[in-house]
């Protein structure tokens, strides 16, 4: 029973590469269409919001209707949503306007497709007989290599067959990836150990609330949710603002930031390849403070020391390494806690509190660097991320990590 996980890494492993297209795409079709960073900006916008909100009011119906259904039709609507902007493009037909409302609706499908692919982990983790560690870890290194093969993907495409072309190819990720689902997760997949999962009739927002009181009723829960999403507010900010400043003004230009975005993924890959191997083995508490201590701090103060470039590669290697360790620990927390007839609405809503803050990286960034400049927006940061990720040192709540549940909780739910 192992096709069911290996078709939905794959999958996810298309998608992101995919997505990763589009995030390089996107904003060079709107500045050599439009020349207007403005529109540039508001096309990040139309996107985002749409996916933050659809992912939190999707949750209700990815555990009505099934994360496979969900996950196959967001894919499917998505090729023609994605596909359509080239094809309008070339026939002389897109407006400004058509085209943010096209993002928009690719946004608003990506919400509860992403969170419909993620919430099958479990089902995939009890079909496929092996530990949540184990599922979360392979998912967390198809994710960051498919970011640096993505991004380098991106470059190439935009630079030799245009970003209006290069979005066509996101699209046909999209469609690549319901073909493998639809061939991994025939109709009618369910886990092992639980084939007559019932079926939830309440009402949609008593559903939508039900999950929402669930996530606040756990404290390890929020507490992992607020991390992130502080977390992610942060890592936004070092990498959308400060990297490439510093590599502008101490590093010599792009080529250092891609190498250093470049080194950190493929390590923090190994890390992860290795956290789904041997995770489960591992103390969960121990292992996120430790990992946190060498992949927060540490890449801060060494670019806010000024050090050459290949100290700071030196310090992404063992920085990314630590963090590949992360997200399979912190997935399979989230995932053995949430009872299968919740894990939709209540993953949705994590993630998208995870990424509600992103958007305000960008301007924290940019406000530190150009109030205290790079060194001390870099040091400042770097504090700022050890207090978030260190509290849990400090609240014995968070040692409730370490429980792990009995086979029996952590069977799936449908994936139908």
């Amino acid at each position: 029973m192992r096709r069911p996980l290996y078709g939905w890494l794959a999958a996810e492993g298309m998608s992101l590469v995919g997505t990763r297209v589009s995030m390089v795409a996107l904003p060079f079709f709107v500045l050599t269409t439009t020349g207007s960073p403005e529109k540039t900006g508001l096309v990040a916008v139309a996107e985002m919001l749409p996916l933050v909100v659809l992912k939190v009011l999707g949750g209700p119906v990815i555990d009505r209707v099934g994360a496979r259904r969900v996950a196959l039709t967001c894919d499917w609507a998505s090729l023609l949503v994605v596909g359509s902007v080239p094809l309008l493009h070339e026939a002389g037909m897109l407006s400004f306007p058509a085209f943010l409302a096209l993002v928009a609706v690719a946004g608003a499908l990506r919400g509860p497709g992403d969170a419909a692919k993620a919430s099958l982990a479990p089902t995939l983790a009890t079909t496929a007989g092996v530990p949540m560690e184990r599922v979360t870890g392979l998912s967390s290194t198809v994710e960051r290599t498919a970011s640096m093969l993505g991004a380098a993907l991106a470059g190439g495409l935009v630079a030799v067959l245009g970003a209006a072309n290069a979005l066509a190819v996101d699209a046909v990720s999209f469609g690549v990836s319901a073909l493998l689902l639809a061939w991994a997760l025939p109709a009618g997949t369910r886990a092992e150990d639980d084939p007559d999962a019932p079926t939830d009739d309440a009402p949609y927002f008593e559903q939508l609330r039900e999950g929402w009181r669930f996530l606040r009723s756990d404290p390890v829960l929020v507490g992992i949710t607020v991390m992130v999403a502080l977390t992610n507010l942060l890592d936004l900010a070092w990498s959308a603002v400060m990297v490439p400043v510093w590599g502008v003004e101490r590093a010599g230009g792009a080529a250092a930031v891609g190498l250093l975005f470049a080194t950190f993924s493929g390590a923090s890959a190994v890390g992860s390849l290795l956290a789904a191997a041997y995770g489960e083995r591992l103390p969960r508490y121990a292992t996120y403070l430790a990992c946190f201590l060498v992949t927060g701090l540490p890449r801060f103060l060494v670019m806010a020391w000024d050090t050459p470039l290949v100290g700071v590669l030196a310090v992404a290697v063992v920085a990314g390494f630590a963090a590949g360790f992360l997200n399979p620990i912190l997935g399979a927390v989230i995932y053995e806690r949430i009872p299968p007839a919740l894990v939709g609405r209540v993953s949705s809503l994590s993630t998208a509190a995870c990424f509600a803050l992103m958007p305000l990286g960008g301007l924290v960034g940019g406000f530190l660097v150009g109030g205290v400049g790079l060194g001390a927006a870099m040091a400042l940061t770097g504090v700022a991320y050890f207090v978030v990720t260190m509290l849990p040192a400090v609240d014995p709540r968070w040692r409730d990590f370490d429980r792990r549940p009995e086979p029996a909780v952590t069977a799936g739910a449908s994936a139908q």
